[in-house]
């Protein structure tokens, strides 16, 4: 091994996969510091915040940044958003189950890694991929995709399943020592945390499909809605933020609802009083509603009728309901929607 240690790009998506990754490469002496492209569907940090009500044990933390200050390594955040925006919307190697572009995702953060690390002078990228753990990007057909598709090329370290792959340029120079790296394989999770107990880690983010949103089938019926609703395929940050949060309902093909389910809804959606209408209950205790789309007298006194629905006045005869847009506002008194009035098709 060489005096000066050999730098590398781990990519840190906050899982205990990168997490592993970048230690292995650590113990043999390599500079690693991690990289986290922020796409605006990731679910770390931003969505628990705001859910201070449920998974209250979950810690309310970045994961990525607390992998990197676990590893004692530096991270890099880079905003992807608008690059990322053509991933998204045009795969070349089509979707997931959902609205995943896992493929071509995986492609294009490693390009970007690629970029990186040529322009900072580092040496190799490092992943924490497993072949056969992925149904799409990591499959043993298409790890050679992405690595040339990426112009990574040999370059590319997954130290994880190494062993599987051909020799890198890593190991051939002797930056990396190949019987030091694993050869992990399958959809068992048990040999990676046998590892990280070898390592003496006990803390790390629990596996639930990966880290984005984009995977979530309920989620992208909100994302297939918002373009059905729009002029074409096209999406916003705030937009893909506000798909987040809430209760989202459309009771009418013009107009849709976000309904504040807990307090950290109802700050996070304060936010965007200024741009939406919006409803709050007067008479009882209850939600923040924010209506998007063109409406008329009937479908605010519909909306007003919905958010009491979800007050603590359910149960009223009638609750006031508070209707602002744009600089004016005014009451309604509403009788609630009773809960079988509120068609199944209106929830996303």
């Amino acid at each position: 091994m060489q005096n000066d240690p050999r730098k590398a790009l781990a990519l840190i998506s906050g899982g205990l996969d990168s997490m592993l990754a970048a230690r292995v490469v650590l113990e043999q002496g390599v500079h690693v510091e991690g990289i986290n492209f922020f796409t605006g569907f990731c679910v770390e940090g931003h969505t628990h915040a705001i859910r201070r009500g449920r998974d209250s044990a979950r810690p309310r933390r970045n994961n990525a940044l607390w992998v990197a200050e676990q590893l004692g390594i530096r991270l890099h955040i880079v905003d992807v958003v608008e690059p990322y925006k053509d991933v998204v919307l045009n795969p070349r190697h089509g979707y997931g189950a959902n609205l995943n572009p896992c493929l071509d995702c995986k492609i294009f953060m490693l390009g970007e890694a690629v970029e990186w690390i040529e322009a900072h002078d580092f040496d190799f990228i490092v992943t924490g991929e497993v072949m056969g753990q992925r149904p799409k990007s990591q499959r043993k057909q298409s790890m050679p995709l992405v690595a040339r598709e990426s112009s990574a090329g040999d370059r590319l370290l997954r130290p994880l399943c190494a062993r599987n792959l051909p020799q890198t340029l890593p190991e051939r120079e002797g930056w990396v020592r190949r019987e030091a790296l694993h050869g992990f394989s399958g959809r068992s999770r048990k040999p990676q945390m046998r590892l990280a107990a070898r390592f003496g880690i006990t803390d790390y983010a629990q596996p639930a499909g990966g880290c984005c949103f984009l995977t979530d089938a309920n989620y992208t019926k909100k994302l297939e809605d918002l373009w059905a609703h729009r002029d074409g395929r096209r999406y916003e940050l705030d937009d893909i933020m506000l798909l987040k949060v809430g209760r989202h309902l459309r009771p009418r093909p013009h107009f849709k609802m976000i309904v504040a389910r807990e307090e950290g809804e109802v700050q996070f959606l304060e936010g965007y009083c200024k741009q939406f209408t919006h409803l709050r209950t007067v008479s009882h205790g209850g939600p923040l509603a924010l209506v998007e789309g063109d409406t008329d007298e009937d479908d605010l006194a519909l909306a007003a009728a919905i958010t009491a629905r979800f007050s603590q006045g359910r149960n009223a005869h009638t609750v006031e309901v508070s209707v602002h847009r744009g600089d004016r506002s005014r009451n309604l008194r509403v009788r609630p929607m009773q809960a079988d009035k509120i068609r199944p098709d209106w929830y996303l």
